[in-house]
């Protein structure tokens, strides 16, 4: 083995799979079989198995797509190693921690979840990466990971997991007020996976209610700042050997916490005036129980304008009445509303704004 991988390119001793020990040899025979005989998900496992435990110093990892088309890119295995450290020490799991694997292995937050198990000594099981991934499982697990659309289909079976991080996707108001008063600790994470997942985190279910926005907290090693476009900035070096420059709007608080306000690629300008649309959903949240998203489409008048997006067949409308119970502000409320059959989505299920919008406006004008 190449000697500069040979410290963090191994097995705990303590490390299960399944409720099995294993050594690399045996961890490496585990895998061909998955790529063998497994089912899809396990086959993305078996794949993934193999290129942690190879020679190289590096593991190529497909980013999501949720902001443009997804793109192969390469994360140091020291990274990884190093980003599985801190994510056990914020959160506080010990080795023979007990995780729960329901993410698809073949993107960043699945492939995190076996290299925390492998590197920390965890036991880690493995379930099918569905909408309801607790609907089989019948013991409790110290951890875990969701993304908001499998936590909203698991409501009924929290009662599982001792800590849940979420990610992948903003949690919802609606979803979040479904959550207050369980006793699972759910954190809302903050990430990417050119930062190996998340470089910061906040509880979504605080057991003192807390007014106005909790703020998400960067993990250990981690700074934060804002570049000129109010745009943050991250410095990860145990995790990015460069600074990470986003597109994500923010409110800094200090250079350890920071208020997400959206993203400044989906920030409508609308006579003038500057949207988030972000902001606008969350108040929407309460009076939608279907999949919707706003978004600016080009306007002759106000050069974009605040349109509302829903995911069913038919027509939706508002009352003016159910308006006014939200204080919204006249120019928040959606000049039009479209309804959709189906969202254009990744294949890991995420929202694809602006490909929605484009095969709209495509099919409006032909």
């Amino acid at each position: 083995m190449v000697k500069n991988t040979e410290r963090y390119i191994r097995v705990h001793p303590k490390f299960k799979l399944n409720g099995v020990h294993y050594t690399i040899a045996s961890l490496r025979s585990l895998a061909y079989e998955f790529i063998k005989e497994g089912e899809p998900y396990e086959e993305s496992v078996g794949n993934f198995l193999l290129d942690w435990l190879n020679d190289k110093s590096y593991v190529t990892v497909k980013t999501s797509g949720s902001t443009g088309a997804p793109k192969a890119i390469k994360i140091k295995k020291i990274h990884m190693f190093n980003s599985a450290r801190a994510t056990a020490k914020h959160f506080k799991l010990p080795e023979k921690t007990t995780a729960l694997l329901c993410l698809p292995a073949a993107f960043i937050a699945g492939k995190m979840m076996l290299v925390r198990a492998m590197v920390l000594g965890w036991h880690i099981d493995m379930a099918q990466p569905k909408s309801n991934p607790l609907d089989n499982v019948y013991r409790r697990y110290d951890f875990c990971a969701m993304t908001p659309f499998q936590l909203d289909n698991s409501m009924s079976r929290l009662h599982l997991l001792s800590k849940l991080i979420v990610g992948g996707g903003a949690i919802s108001e609606t979803l979040k007020k479904k959550l207050q008063g369980i006793s699972t600790k759910i954190y809302e994470t903050y990430g990417m996976t050119e930062t190996v997942t998340h470089i910061a985190a906040r509880r979504v279910n605080p057991k003192k209610k807390k007014d106005g926005s909790i703020p998400f907290k960067v993990l250990s090693k981690v700074s934060v700042h804002t570049d000129d476009r109010g745009c943050l900035v991250i410095k990860a070096p145990l995790v990015s050997s460069d600074p990470v420059i986003t597109n994500d709007l923010v409110e800094l608080l200090t250079y350890k916490k920071f208020v997400w306000l959206g993203r400044v690629d989906n920030v409508i300008n609308s006579g003038g005036i500057k949207l988030y649309p972000e902001q606008i959903e969350q108040k929407l949240a309460a009076m939608i129980a279907v999949p919707f998203f706003v978004a600016g489409i080009p306007d002759d008048t106000l050069g974009e304008k605040l349109v509302l997006f829903v995911e069913q067949e038919e027509a939706f409308a508002f009352a003016k009445a159910e308006y006014e119970i939200v204080d919204f502000e006249k120019y928040e409320i959606p000049k039009a509303i479209f309804s959709i059959p189906r969202f254009e989505r990744t294949a890991n299920g995420k929202l694809q704004r602006g490909q929605t919008v484009y095969k709209l406006l495509k099919n409006s004008s032909s």
